[in-house]
């Protein structure tokens, strides 16, 4: 594909950042909309399901498509992506009941894996590892965009139209995107790839990521960590996990080649992209109900607070990505933007009850920048350390690794701030709080929402409610305390990240130095 005009190039790349947009919105954009979903739909005890259905059906699907295209071409894949994506979107949009959605929001990550899997293989497919740092960041920076701002967006969304809108919003974008690939993609098939399916090997992926994501999605919340149902669940994936790897060790043509582990570029780069997402999804989660909890500001503002990250994490994702391009290096592009990460990260672990929102927004700043450095540099380096013929695998085993790092964050740091905050609660000073107003502060979970803090405030008599804010100014340093804690365990992600990243072997990007010959 790399042999494209320059015009069929700009419209394959618009529809793949279209079509990235899409995948990657739809895993966070639900969120903020959750509350008027469960109004209108009920089924308070299955609120977390519809994230969940999304990033379990999605993190599979990466995967196995990936190595699907390898083999049928990444048009068909692409287009197969982009029609359930969008029939699964008007489904929930037009759920009736909280279990049609959950199905719905399913079926829609599974076409959104199968999007995620191709758009980056599709840029590798079409550039040399030397020029993919330019069109790569501009990619990873829609990824990243798009991640940060889907709580505002849904939040905004909801406020002003329906919770339905969610949904139906992406159809004509969507719609759009499959035109343009339609008329600009071109279907290249290596044929060097032998066309056999391992469905065996899918078989055992799934069995072992089903329940070890489910764990560490349900822990610490539906069940203890030390529950048999959350070790039972862990112990079984272990177990699928090592048969899969025996089955792939036999296959003809392995989902997830054994052989790519004795790649050390390969193993550096996925585990650097899992520690990336882990530590950008424990800020993006817990910085919202900082500000709601902390500073004091309303749900649609503080899905709007991102803001700041998302466009210094957009902006030096594409700054990296053509630095890339034009000096050949990424390696100490890859250390000084985790260094730059971890000092944004310092510093919002210092955040407080006196914390001002300027303070926040150049501490959000300094970690989008970080972040956005690195964003576009693991895609390349896999893409740079093996052939063409095995692109789409390793290019979805890092977006694959990417999102489990996501998904084990959230769940270990929801956890880590949980057990801090309900801990905090119960140490209180209630010794001068009215009797009947002690069971107001036994609901940790409404002090950590401005807008239910104003309305249980008020509710109550004009003579209770200095006793309310005074146990406020508690209740603050207790959310406030309980994420530093999960900042902290983010600093040691994103220096983890630095001493992998230090091991990565800087190899030549393929073409780089022969353009370079040419141009002199």
């Amino acid at each position: 594909m790399n042999n494209l005009s320059k015009k069929r190039v700009t419209f394959v790349l618009i529809g793949v950042m279209l079509s990235v947009l899409l995948s990657s919105l739809d895993s966070t954009i639900v969120g903020t909309s959750m509350p008027k979903i469960i109004n209108e739909l009920h089924g308070m005890d299955q609120y977390t399901w519809p994230f969940t259905a999304y990033m379990l059906c999605s993190t599979i699907t990466i995967p196995i498509f990936g190595k699907l295209a390898d083999i049928y071409g990444r048009k068909p894949i692409w287009f197969i992506g982009i029609s359930i994506f969008l029939i699964a979107t008007a489904l929930c949009g037009l759920s009736k009941t909280m279990m049609q959605l959950i199905i719905f929001r399913g079926l829609q990550g599974f076409g959104g894996g199968i999007l995620m899997s191709n758009s980056f293989a599709i840029v590798g497919a079409m550039f040399s590892p030397a020029e993919r740092g330019k069109y790569m960041g501009l990619v990873t920076g829609v990824f990243g965009l798009s991640s940060v701002i889907g709580p505002a967006v849904g939040g905004y969304i909801t406020d002003n139209l329906n919770w339905r809108w969610v949904f139906y919003v992406n159809l004509p974008v969507g719609i759009l995107a499959m035109v343009v690939m339609f008329f600009a993609l071109p279907n290249v098939i290596d044929k060097s790839v032998k066309k056999v399916v391992d469905y065996l090997g899918a078989l055992m992926l799934i069995l072992g990521l089903v329940p070890m994501l489910l764990a560490f999605t349900w822990a610490g919340k539906d069940y203890s960590w030390g529950s048999v149902q959350i070790i039972g669940m862990l112990a079984f994936s272990v177990v699928m996990f090592i048969v899969f790897g025996f089955v792939e060790s036999k296959a003809v043509e392995p989902i997830i080649p054994p052989s790519l582990f004795k790649n050390s570029t390969f193993n550096i780069s996925t585990f650097a992209a899992f520690l990336t997402n882990g530590a950008m999804f424990g800020t993006i989660t817990f910085i919202p109900l900082f500000v709601q909890g902390v500073i004091g500001a309303s749900a649609t503002n503080s899905g709007m607070v991102t803001t700041p990250m998302t466009l210094a994490l957009v902006i030096a994702s594409i700054i990296s990505g053509q630095l890339i391009s034009r000096t050949g290096k990424y390696k100490v592009l890859g250390l000084i933007g985790f260094l730059i990460a971890a000092v944004g990260m310092f510093f919002m672990a210092l955040m407080g009850t006196s914390t001002t929102n300027l303070q926040i927004v150049i501490n959000m700043i300094i970690l989008g920048a970080g972040l956005g450095v690195t964003m576009p540099i693991f895609n390349i380096t896999v893409q740079n350390a093996f052939p063409s013929n095995k692109l789409g695998t390793v290019t979805s085993a890092v977006q694959f690794f990417r999102n489990i790092g996501g998904t084990i964050s959230s769940a270990v740091l929801g956890t880590v701030m949980s057990n801090a905050m309900n801990d905090g609660f119960t140490k209180m000073d209630y010794s001068n709080v009215p009797t009947q107003m002690k069971v107001i502060f036994k609901d940790a979970q409404a002090f950590t929402n401005a807008d239910a803090i104003k309305a249980v405030r008020d509710h109550l008599p004009q003579q209770a409610r200095v006793f309310f804010d005074s146990m406020m100014i508690q209740v603050k340093e207790v959310i406030a305390n309980s994420i530093h804690e999960v900042f902290v365990i983010s600093i040691f992600i994103l220096v983890a990240a630095i001493v992998i990243t230090l091991f990565l072997k800087e190899t030549p990007l393929k073409g780089y130095s022969q353009d370079k010959e040419e141009a002199a």
